[in-house]
C-alpha cells in the first residue's frame, strides 16, 4: 500500500494502528459523550492519542459474508442473532428468511452470486447496484467518477473472528484490502488524522449507572430528533447533575475538535442533501474499545428525520 509515496505496511505508525489492533466485542457503538457517562474516560485518552481511524459509510443493508464452517454465507446482521438466526448458505435460505422483504432479498441474493468467496468473516455496507455514478442507499448520497459497471457496491469495513457462537463474534476493524473484481466494486476510504494535542484531566464527577444512561440517550436523542441544542440546563435537567453536564458538553466540544483533524483518501464524494461533507462521521478504535465521532446536529438529525432506514 502506498499513500503520497508512503509504505504504509513498513510506516510505525500503520504497524501500530493496524497490526496492534484488538479484538472487541460485537456490540452497539456509541458517541464520546454517551459513553463519558458511566465513567468511561478512556475516550478523552484516545482522542488525543493514536487510533485506528475509519470513515463511516451511511449504507443499508449492513451486508455479513465470510465462510463458516467451510461453507461460504452471506447474511445481513441477523446473523448474530442469539434466537433467530439468519445465515443464509443458499438461495432457498434467502428465499425463506427474507420472502416478505423484496429488497433485502434482492440485495442479498446479489451477494451470495457476486462476493468473492473468502476464508474470514467480514461487514461491509450495501451502497447499491451498478449502472451509474450516483447512489443514495438512506441519508447521504454517494457521486463516483464514472459510471459504476460492476453488478454492486459494497463498502467493507470490519472483521471477525468466532471463538464458537456467531452471537460471541469479536469484531476489529478490517486488516485487508478488497479488489474490485468484474462483479463488485469495494469502496474502502483511508483516514488519516493528526491527534488532539496536549491532554485534559477531568477530575472527579458523578457517574450514571447503565440504566440511568440508557433513560438519558433517550431524552438526548429526542432532543436531536426536534432539532434542538443540547444546552447545559437541559443535560442538567436530563443528568441531575451540573457538573456532570459540563463534563458532557466539554467531550462533546473535543469530538468537535476531532472531527476537524481527519483526513480523507480514495473516498466518492458525499452529498447531504445539495451540501458536500465528508461523510457520516468516522469509528475510532483503540485497545480499550471502539466509538463513534459524528456530528450529531447535522448528521444524527438527518438519520432520525430523513434517513430510510431508520
Amino acid at each position: 500500500r502506498m499513500l503520497q509515496g508512503v509504505d504504509l505496511d513498513s510506516h510505525p505508525v500503520y504497524i501500530w494502528i493496524m497490526k496492534g489492533r484488538q479484538p472487541m466485542p460485537n456490540k452497539h457503538l456509541e458517541h464520546p459523550e454517551d459513553l463519558i457517562l458511566t465513567g468511561e474516560t478512556w475516550v478523552v485518552d484516545a482522542m488525543f492519542g493514536q487510533a485506528n481511524c475509519s470513515l463511516k459509510i451511511d449504507g443499508a443493508p449492513a451486508i455479513v459474508w465470510g465462510t463458516l464452517d467451510g461453507k461460504f454465507f452471506v447474511g445481513t446482521k441477523s446473523v448474530f442473532n442469539k434466537k433467530l438466526i439468519k445465515i443464509a448458505y443458499t438461495q432457498e435460505d434467502i428465499d425463506t428468511f427474507y420472502s416478505k422483504h423484496e429488497n433485502v432479498r434482492l440485495i442479498l441474493s446479489a451477494c451470495l452470486q457476486y462476493l468473492p468467496r473468502v476464508d474470514g468473516i467480514y461487514q461491509g455496507d450495501f451502497i447499491g447496484f451498478g449502472g451509474t455514478d450516483t447512489y443514495k442507499p438512506n441519508t447521504l448520497t454517494y457521486k463516483f467518477p464514472e459510471v459504476i459497471s460492476q453488478d454492486i457496491i459494497i463498502a467493507p469495513h470490519t472483521e471477525y473472528q468466532v471463538p464458537g457462537k456467531m452471537c460471541d463474534a469479536e469484531a476489529s476493524p478490517i486488516s485487508v484490502t478488497f479488489d474490485d473484481t468484474d462483479h463488485v466494486k469495494f469502496v474502502q476510504p483511508i483516514v488519516d488524522r493528526m491527534p488532539l494535542q496536549g491532554g485534559i484531566s477531568l477530575g472527579k464527577f458523578p457517574t450514571l449507572t447503565d440504566k440511568e444512561a440508557a433513560a438519558a440517550k433517550v431524552a438526548i436523542n429526542a432532543r436531536i430528533r426536534e432539532g434542538n441544542y443540547l444546552t447545559h440546563n437541559f443535560l442538567c435537567g436530563v443528568l441531575g447533575d451540573s457538573d456532570l453536564a459540563a463534563v458532557y458538553l466539554l467531550v462533546k466540544h473535543l469530538k468537535e475538535e476531532v472531527l476537524e483533524s481527519f483526513i480523507i483518501y480514495n473516498a466518492p464524494k458525499c452529498y447531504l442533501g445539495d451540501e458536500l461533507v465528508d461523510g457520516e462521521g468516522f469509528v475510532l478504535n483503540t485497545d480499550m474499545g471502539s466509538f463513534k465521532v459524528v456530528d450529531r446536529a447535522q448528521f444524527s438529525y438527518a438519520n432520525f428525520t430523513q434517513g430510510q432506514f431508520q
